[in-house]
């Protein structure tokens, strides 16, 4: 059975998505129950849902959203990675409120869109350094050339746990693993971070195959082991490189001659200890 770690539902009809309006084949409604009829078919047990990049003002109404859909009694959700601004004063309330919500597991703030010096701030450093001792984690959506960044926040702050999203968002459609390389494998030496294996087809060329995912696959096992790595869907992007059902296939190809317990680790198991999804 898998976990997904980094599951996006979209309901425009409850929130506004500003982004979408520059992303046509993602601008529409993908739900709970249109991803849960596939993913059940998949293995795919339980997920957490990753924020979505909504309007600021709609980031409570997103929690409120994923808390009523995961009380239906056949929901997949086990968890949300909820949004946040560490650069606003407010941070520390919205801290207070979303330790009161058993259901958020941690936080993100999408950076790879955001200007390179936002994690530079005092406050927003402040901000992250107060998760220390919350058990709540922090999602790293950066760029290759950002991963620098990503590190200071992680060596800043060495008591919370950083999970870098979509391996480091290389660009696998343009040749670019000469420059992503290295910082994957410099932040793969901080032990307070995690890398999810997600986001690699949306990442590649219309026609990618298993051959140019491997080299990615295989570099970021070099920098972190199968012992901190997670495995996210990131649906419904997925689908702009084949699907859920595509990412899943060829998921279990990667992972060809790697052992059971291994595999287990990064498919399932990982994500229950990070996330504490069993208590």
């Amino acid at each position: 059975m898998m976990i997904d770690s980094h599951l996006h539902l979209i309901y425009r009809d409850r929130l506004a998505y500003p982004w979408l309006a520059d992303a046509p084949p993602l601008n529409a409604d993908f739900t709970h129950d249109a991803y849960a009829r596939e993913a059940r078919r998949l293995g795919i047990s339980g997920a957490l849902h990753m924020e979505v990049d909504v309007a600021e003002q709609h980031m409570g109404q997103e929690t409120a959203l994923i808390d009523e859909l995961a009380g239906d009694d056949d929901s997949l959700l086990v968890g949300m990675i909820a949004a946040c601004r560490p650069e606003s004063a407010a941070f520390p309330a919205y801290l207070e409120t979303a330790k009161a919500n058993t259901l958020v597991r941690g936080f993100r703030r999408v950076l790879h869109v955001m200007p390179d010096d936002l994690s530079e701030g005092a406050l927003f450093r402040e901000n992250i350094r107060r998760l220390s001792g919350s058990g709540l984690t922090f999602d790293l959506c950066v760029l290759p050339h950002q991963i620098e960044k990503a590190i200071a926040l992680a060596d800043l702050a060495p008591e919370v746990s950083f999970v870098l999203d979509h391996c480091g968002v290389p660009d696998i459609k343009g040749g670019g693993f000469d420059v992503w390389k290295s910082p994957v494998a410099e932040i793969g030496r901080r032990e307070n971070v995690t890398v999810k294996l997600s986001g690699l087809p949306a990442y590649g060329a219309q026609d990618w195959t298993l051959e140019n995912l491997k080299p990615y696959f295989a570099h970021v096992v070099e920098s972190f082991g199968f012992e901190r790595m997670v495995w996210g869907s990131d649906w419904p992007v997925c689908t702009l490189g084949g699907g859920l059902s595509t990412w899943v296939a060829a998921t279990h190809a990667l992972f060809s001659g790697v052992s059971p317990e291994n595999k287990a680790c990064v498919l399932s198991k990982n994500a229950g200890k990070l996330w504490n999804l069993d208590g």
